[in-house]
């Protein structure tokens, strides 16, 4: 057999004491035979797995075997427990004479820690608009925790003037397609890097099975076979039980921070975003966390942005087509409230007040949005979305990432852009920063 670990290595949901490792055998990872995803024949396949404290192995913790089956694309999903919080980890797998590329892991503080935490936001990575420079530049961070908010890949057909081509031009349907789609996208060296770099905690938006798509009934079966995909390809800490995947949950990191993942597109409906048991979740959270900062990490814009020209003025997919459900969060009164969100690729920062359409209403909590790692942004006349909102004080149009510290006392973001997706290997640079002590943003200096 051919060196199976083509699509590298993947760790997340880190907890104080463990966390998930993932990686996937396919030797021949862009076979278009459904029966056999990644050349694989329909047996399972024996593999091996190691986690140490040290990058050459020497202080091994963890170690196991496992079996990697032909019912989940031959994806394994290793829960590793029994670590220390707040530490560094690397592990590896072996399918025979052959061994996986090295990843570094990171487990969540314990409940004590005030050590601040570094992470990044990423999302939006359509393949076919360009490369994923920006994720080499991530990677070379090592933040303690990597948050993707949404499009993962794009189940459309290929887009006009493509950068990169796709291997099956037409849209993702069945679970094969769905699989060729994420294995096309996974192949990306810097893509495996940032994978390799960090833990990640990832939540979906609606590419990763239809543009706009709800929680129909009529929707279930395609919904099922997109959600398999997801799960073989991530490393999240749950299976999907036919068209359904428990998505909503929580990452705490010591005193500092409860990162509140929340999950906008399977139980929307008309009028409501998250469903009843998923808000009311939410709202217990807000209220009882004890943590100096309650994040939001979702993949929709938050704050009001009215557009102005020709109607619809409101983006009615977003938050400002749940209205009332956002007052609802509001009135939970979290102090500390952090939005950490993108999908509308470009960087956008923002005051959250309690009645938008007040300048001088309460400062309620700050909004951060990360542009696309490489899918192209909307015509957006930004300087007079900037007059009309006087609570969003930033925008910048290039392609990057945001990353952050959440402090005890304070909470900052840094904006990254690069120069160009359309060729590899551009610069990064920092084109804004900001801070908030929960009272509103400022701008740091860059």
């Amino acid at each position: 057999m051919a060196n199976p670990f083509t699509l590298g290595v993947a760790s997340g949901e880190p907890l104080p004491d463990g966390v998930v490792i993932w990686t996937r055998l396919a030797p021949a990872p862009l076979t278009l035979d459904p029966a056999r995803p990644g050349g694989l024949p329909s047996r399972a396949v024996e593999v091996r797995w190691q986690v140490a404290e040290d990058e050459r192995f020497t202080r091994i913790v963890r170690e196991g075997v496992t079996q990697a089956q032909p019912r989940w694309a031959f994806s394994v999903h290793v829960r590793v427990d029994g670590l220390r919080p707040g530490a560094d980890y690397f592990y590896r797998f072996r399918s025979g004479s052959d061994h996986s590329p090295v990843g570094r892991t990171r487990t969540a503080p314990d409940a004590a820690s005030a050590v601040p935490v570094r992470f990044a936001v990423a999302n939006c990575q359509r393949y076919e608009h360009g490369f994923y420079t920006a994720y080499r530049h991530l990677a070379a961070e090592r933040p303690d925790v990597i948050f993707f908010v949404g499009d993962y890949v794009y189940e459309s057909p290929q887009a006009a003037n493509p950068v990169r081509t796709l291997p099956n031009t037409s849209e993702a349907d069945t679970l094969a397609e769905y699989r060729l789609r994420y294995t096309r996208y996974k192949l990306d060296k810097d893509l495996q890097a940032a994978h390799a770099a960090a833990p990640w905690v990832a939540t979906w938006d609606d590419h990763e099975v239809a543009d706009n798509y709800t929680g129909a009934p009529s929707f279930f079966r395609r919904r099922a076979r997109a959600y398999q995909a997801y799960y073989e390809h991530l490393p999240i800490r749950v299976k999907p039980d036919a068209h359904l995947l428990q998505m909503f949950r929580r990452r705490v990191y010591g005193r500092n921070a409860e990162f509140i993942v929340l999950d906008s597109r399977q139980f929307r409906v008309p009028g409501d975003m998250l469903g009843a048991a998923q808000e009311k979740w939410l709202l217990e959270r807000l209220r009882t966390s004890t943590a100096r900062w309650k994040v939001l990490v979702e993949p929709l814009f938050f704050a009001r942005r009215f557009v102005p020209g020709n109607p619809p003025n409101l983006r009615l997919d977003a938050w400002d087509g749940f209205q009332e459900q956002r007052r609802r969060i509001f009135d939970a009164k979290a102090g500390g409230l952090i939005v950490l969100s993108g999908d509308v690729h470009n960087h956008w920062a923002s005051d959250l007040r309690a009645d938008f359409l007040d300048p001088q209403s309460p400062i309620v909590g700050a909004e951060f949005v990360t542009s696309s790692i490489s899918s192209r942004p909307p015509s957006t006349d930004a300087p007079a979305v900037l007059a009309a909102n006087p609570h969003i004080r930033f925008f910048d149009g290039r392609r990057g990432y945001v990353s952050g510290t959440a402090g005890a006392s304070d909470f900052r973001v840094s904006y990254r852009v690069v120069d160009s997706v359309e060729k590899a290997g551009a610069n990064v640079r920092i084109v804004a920063e900001f801070v908030t002590e929960g009272e509103g943003i400022k701008r740091s200096d860059v």
